[in-house]
């Protein structure tokens, strides 16, 4: 059985979900349904498919889930492209978060081409 929680990929996941949630503090609470539903669950959706894919088998299976992970990394990127221009919040949350989210779409990455070789 594959230890997920030692994976650095997964601590980063939790860290990036940790700061999501500071973010959608910052939204208004009209968003409850909308950005701040997406964005949390974007975020945790990384280290959920990270962990759930380490369960699997097949290298090919937990490649799978490493993709939908790091696809879920550039939706929360994304996300923050909209809280930064609609809501014009432009604070040092965002930029932490983003910057998170930069390391982990390369560690992601990483971590699949060695998963492949």
């Amino acid at each position: 059985m594959k230890n997920f929680k030692k994976l650095i990929i997964w601590q980063k996941g939790i860290e990036i979900v940790k700061k999501a949630y500071d973010i959608c503090e910052l939204l208004p609470t009209e968003e409850k349904y909308g950005i701040k539903s997406q964005l949390s669950r974007a975020a945790l959706s990384i280290s959920l498919n990270v962990a759930e894919g380490s369960s699997r088998k097949s290298k090919k299976d937990y490649h799978r889930f490493l993709e939908i992970a790091l696809g879920s990394s550039f939706e929360v990127e994304t996300i923050l492209v909209v809280i930064e221009e609609v809501y014009k919040v432009n604070n040092e949350l965002l930029k932490e978060l983003d910057n998170l989210i930069t390391e982990e779409q390369k560690m992601l990455q990483s971590f699949m081409l060695k998963l492949n070789s």
